[in-house]
C-alpha cells in the first residue's frame, strides 16, 4: 500500500497487535489462520511478535499458538519477553463487546493491567485505552470512546515508551490509524489495518514503522 513494498528493507522486528483471523467458527477460522502463519512465516525479518485479538478464535487453542513457535514467532499471551535488549509486554484482553474471545468486564480489567511491568519499551495490547484513537459509532449514532479506561490508568502510571494496538478500526466518519503523543512519556500507536466492516476490500494501511 502507499507505494511501499512489505517488509521494507532494515526492518528488524515484526508486531502484530491481533486480528490475523475473523471466523467466529473455529474450522473457518483455523483456515484463517493457515494463512496468517503462510504469510507472516515468509517474512524475511528477524523478530516476529504476535498476539491475540478477540477473532482470533485459533489462539484459544493452544497447539497452534504452538506453531508460531515452531515458525520462530514469538507468541505473548499477558507475558513479557526481552528481544534485543528490549522489553515487550503483550496481552490480548479487551472490554466484553459481544460473544468472541478474550473479553472481560470493564469492572474487572483493572486487575489484569496491574501485571503490566514497569519500564517497559513496547506495550501491546490489542484494544486501545480510553480517548486514545478508539472512537466508533453508538447504536443511537453517536461518536463514542470505546477504549479501556483501566487500561489507561496503567498506561499513565506505569510509562511505557510504546503502546500499540489495534481493535477500533478505521470506518467512513472516522479514522484510528495513527500515531498519537499526549502528556506522558508513552507514544501511542493504531495499527489496525483494515476498515470496519469492509474486510473484503483488504488493507487499506500498511502498519507503522518507528526506531526503538
Amino acid at each position: 500500500m502507499h507505494g511501499l513494498s512489505f517488509p521494507p528493507d532494515g526492518i528488524d522486528c515484526l508486531i502484530f497487535a491481533g486480528d490475523s483471523t475473523n471466523y467466529y467458527d473455529l474450522k473457518s477460522n483455523l483456515v484463517e489462520f493457515d494463512y496468517f502463519l503462510h504469510w507472516i512465516g515468509g517474512l524475511n525479518i528477524t523478530h516476529k511478535i504476535v498476539i491475540a485479538g478477540n477473532h482470533d478464535a485459533w489462539a484459544t487453542r493452544s497447539a497452534y499458538k504452538d506453531k508460531l513457535s515452531e515458525s520462530g514467532i514469538i507468541y505473548l499471551e499477558h507475558s513479557m519477553i526481552e528481544v534485543g535488549g528490549f522489553r515487550f509486554f503483550g496481552s490480548p484482553y479487551t472490554p466484553t463487546f459481544g460473544n468472541w474471545h478474550f473479553m472481560k468486564d470493564r469492572g474487572k480489567l483493572s486487575r489484569y493491567w496491574e501485571d503490566i511491568p514497569y519500564n517497559l519499551d513496547v506495550l501491546i495490547t490489542h484494544g486501545p485505552p480510553k480517548g486514545i484513537l478508539d472512537l466508533s459509532l453508538d447504536r443511537g449514532n453517536a461518536f463514542k470512546q470505546c477504549g479501556d479506561s483501566a487500561l489507561w490508568k496503567a498506561v499513565y502510571r506505569k510509562g511505557p515508551r510504546y503502546h500499540i494496538f489495534g481493535h477500533i478500526h478505521d470506518f467512513d466518519v472516522c479514522k484510528n490509524f495513527g500515531t498519537f503523543k499526549r502528556d506522558t512519556v508513552t507514544t501511542f500507536m493504531n495499527v489496525s489495518s483494515v476498515e470496519d466492516g469492509k474486510f473484503d476490500k483488504g488493507l487499506v494501511h500498511n502498519g507503522i514503522i518507528f526506531e526503538l
